[in-house]
């Protein structure tokens, strides 16, 4: 069945081409077909020539014997530039000639990546980039792999020892299982969409992968609305100092899953309603914004909060009224959400202004390398780096090497007596 136009305009960069070729490919062979079906005009010799041809990339419409057909290079916006340079085939007795000059001559690619690279993509090759794809998905494996240990350890630790439990410490469990979430996302995404290699992700359109898809754009937005409650939480620490910080923590709660929630919940209705067709995937679609939009609104929000806790810290720091115990006490608080908020917003920021096409391999070495491995930054910076954390459990190691130390010395106490 041919592919309508739109699908192929709103499909994912690494998709639209294949569409695009499939789209153009029905058509000429809907053409050979009707042209092999037409009855020739009674008295009417044959006329001998060449019949029209698809080649893989281009439809060669039928000529004459003798004569030539010239076409421009496909227009492929991401994959070709333009070029004036037309592409010519002459029809000889044997058929059609080859192309002159040939495709990977006249159409010049996107320096998408590196020529090698680009090459491999170009000649139909897939060994370089089915190589370079795969070599990104260890990394990134290997990345999420080590952030979910580091995270359910986090987590362990805040929960065990209970001079941990604190409202700052149980916002920092939702912001750790945000990423497990991100994690496991992702993990799903790649077994639904990728793991049977003889379905086309580019033309799979099922329930299952919708779902993974607004599952991950769920985790996505819970990572970016938890950084923001961190951020809120550490000003309201600030501003209300004498204020119980307990009585906010539902507001915070809501806002770190609940306008996640219904952010993906109006984005699923308008998908369904308006654009409900390949996988979701498809970042070029203008519906894409109601995704990108809140967490652009979150970066900017948190990027506001960091400013104002600076200049208010900065106030606090020079106060001669606060004792140096105190001020020890707001840098250990402020130290790790001042770093993690424009380390985790300023990338996103960059390439929302860029067209999806533009810088593909940087965008996918920064959010899936690199972003898999922003959970184990987390963990460390709040966890596993914390003065208050550490102490305690050399508290309890202490306690607990006491009480083994006790009881072998009772055992052999017992032995020695019997």
């Amino acid at each position: 069945l041919p592919f309508p136009l739109s699908k192929v305009q709103g499909t994912h960069p690494d998709c639209s081409a294949i569409l695009y070729f499939q789209k153009r490919e029905v058509e000429c062979l809907e053409i050979i077909r009707s042209e092999s079906q037409a009855p020739a005009p009674p008295g009417t010799p044959r006329q001998e020539g060449c019949l029209t041809e698809w080649d893989g990339v281009s439809c060669w419409a039928a000529v004459p014997a003798g004569q030539s057909r010239a076409i421009a290079c496909p227009d492929i916006l991401h994959v070709f530039k333009k070029s004036k340079v037309l592409i010519q085939r002459n029809c000889t007795e044997s058929g059609w000639s080859l192309p002159s000059p040939p495709y990977h001559s006249a159409c010049e690619l996107e320096a998408l990546g590196s020529n090698n690279d680009t090459e491999a993509k170009a000649n139909g090759s897939p060994r370089g980039a089915k190589g370079y794809f795969v070599t990104m998905k260890v990394l990134y494996t290997c990345g999420y792999s080590t952030s979910l240990a580091a995270l359910f350890l986090a987590i362990g630790i805040f929960s065990c020892f209970r001079k941990l439990h604190c409202t700052r410490n149980s916002i920092h469990i939702h912001f750790f299982s945000s990423f497990i979430l991100r994690g496991t996302a992702v993990f799903v995404k790649d077994t639904v969409l990728f793991s049977d290699d003889s379905v086309d992700h580019c033309t799979m359109s099922t329930v299952n992968c919708k779902a993974a898809i607004a599952f991950f754009q769920y985790s996505v937005l819970a990572n970016f609305y938890w950084l923001l409650v961190e951020g809120l939480y550490l000003q309201t620490l600030l501003l209300l100092t004498f204020t119980s910080d307990r009585r906010y923590i539902w507001w915070y709660i809501l806002i770190g899953w609940g306008v996640p929630m219904v952010t993906v919940a109006v984005w699923v209705v308008t998908r369904l309603q308006y654009d409900n067709h390949g996988c979701w995937d498809d970042y070029t679609s203008l519906y894409w914004w109601v995704i990108k939009a809140p967490i652009l609104l979150a970066i900017f929000v948190n990027f506001l909060i960091f400013l104002n806790v600076t200049r208010m810290l900065a106030q606090k720091i020079r106060s001669p009224d606060i004792s140096k115990n105190y001020k020890q006490q707001y840098m250990r608080l402020t130290k790790s959400t001042l770093l993690l908020i424009p380390l985790f917003g300023v990338h996103y920021v960059v390439f929302a202004l860029f067209p999806e096409h533009v810088g593909v391999d940087a965008r996918l070495y920064f959010e899936l390398v690199l972003g898999s491995y922003q959970g184990f930054l987390v963990a460390l910076l709040y966890c596993f780096l914390n003065g208050e954390v550490q102490a305690e459990v050399r508290r309890n190691w202490g306690k607990w090497q006491s009480s083994m130390e006790s009881n072998v010395f009772n055992l052999a106490t017992q032995d020695f007596t019997a």
